[in-house]
């Protein structure tokens, strides 16, 4: 196996087309330490491609609002062959977990990347349904993966609220986004399960969208590789909170 430093060297070549730190800088340990462990060995663990990943730290890099670094990896999640369309999926994807302020900033800083790029705006659009069609759409792909979980879930609450919340859910999380097209429903949900992560305090969430993200169509090599890809954006607390309701997951299924 190769030098973590040469693996380092070559994958940041590969996603930032530059050569990693030396000593220039002000800070040229810290950078030796952050690329060496992040381009020279995790980027190296698991079982998903560049772009998958560039996809997952872009996901997580949203949904902690670490501006300056999502415009940097949105240029290296185009430099592996991301579309621009693919890119800002994902950061839409984020909406309904992070709130729409959060988003409107992850989508500013994604689209100076994209203008810097030289990527005419706005993108071509990716919506699939009408307006008057949100839940039925949503529905059809909420039920096969989480059935009437939260419908039954606040089944209690007074009925106006018990009606308003699974449908709000359910025509929004999945009849606004999750309907339209430029990633497939299996990358949705992995990014899905990173987002929830990277939020800190959903294990609850992190546990439903883990047997979603099977659901859908990946493997648990995949959803793990995800989560530890994201670990050096989010931290290793965040990492063990998902691990352990993955694994809870998993035990009860």
């Amino acid at each position: 196996m190769e030098d973590r430093i040469e693996r380092c060297a070559e994958k940041f070549g590969i996603l930032f087309g530059a050569a990693p730190a030396g000593d220039e800088g002000t800070d040229p340990e810290f950078m030796k330490i952050l690329q060496r462990f992040i381009f020279g060995e995790v980027c190296y663990v698991g079982e998903l491609s560049d772009a998958d990943r560039e996809l997952v730290t872009v996901t997580v890099l949203a949904v902690n609002q670490t501006l300056p670094q999502l415009k940097a990896h949105v240029g290296a999640a185009l430099n592996v062959g991301c579309t621009p369309v693919e890119i800002r999926e994902a950061v839409y994807q984020c909406a309904p977990f992070i709130g729409f302020p959060k988003t409107l900033n992850a989508i500013a800083a994604m689209n100076e990347a994209f203008t810097a790029a030289g990527i005419t705006l706005p993108l071509p659009a990716q919506g699939t349904v009408e307006d008057g069609e949100r839940y039925e759409a949503g529905l059809a792909l909420q039920a096969p993966l989480y059935g009437t979980e939260i419908a039954d879930r606040y089944s209690d609450l007074p009925p106006e609220y018990a009606e308003a919340i699974p449908r709000f859910l359910t025509e929004f999380c999945f009849g606004d986004f999750a309907t339209r097209t430029g990633l497939d429903g299996a990358r949705r949900e992995l990014l899905d399960v990173v987002t929830l992560a990277a939020l800190g305090g959903a294990e609850v969430q992190v546990k439903a969208h883990v047997l979603g993200a099977e659901k859908a169509g990946n493997s648990r090599d995949r959803i793990l590789a995800a989560l530890l890809h994201a670990m050096p954006y989010m931290g290793i607390p965040r990492l063990f909170n998902a691990l352990n309701a993955a694994r809870a997951a998993w035990a009860e299924a």
